[in-house]
């Protein structure tokens, strides 16, 4: 056997032992990947219904458009169909700004949702103590 054959074998031969050692060696498994999340609403309360309209009944739907941003909160809101009441479709604007939500996720990264909020405004079943109030005061011209 000449010496280049030999050199050949060695080489191949340690070749073969690091792929088999490379081989026996524990993989580490891929990270699981990181769930989508949807967003979840954390404080949002009714936006307040105009004491004027509902002593006198007036009530109505305003669905309102609305963007949440990364950090919770609407980055943007505005009337996708209004009431036909524009103290009602105002009360549920201003309302829903101050929600505040826990973000939607992709791969764990905050992303803005878009989204559609109808918001009802109905008017109360017994007439509020401050609805005569009013009414006297408007009598009065007040």
């Amino acid at each position: 056997m000449d010496v280049s054959r030999i050199r050949i074998a060695l080489v191949a031969g340690f070749a073969f032992s690091l792929v088999s050692l490379a081989a026996c060696q524990p993989q580490q498994p891929p990270a699981p990947p990181v769930p989508t999340t949807e967003l979840l609403a954390v404080d949002t309360p009714p936006p307040g219904y105009p004491e004027e309209l509902a002593c006198d009944n007036v009530g109505g739907q305003v669905v309102l458009a609305m963007t949440v941003g990364i950090d919770g909160k609407p980055s943007s809101v505005e009337v996708f169909r209004g009431s036909g009441n524009v103290a009602l479709d105002k009360a549920a604007l201003e309302g829903v700004r101050g929600w505040t939500f826990k973000p939607a996720t992709r791969g764990g990264q905050p992303q803005p949702t878009r989204l559609q909020v109808p918001v009802n405004f109905n008017p109360p079943q017994v007439r509020p103590q401050s609805c005569f109030v009013l009414d006297e005061q408007r009598r009065r011209g007040g």
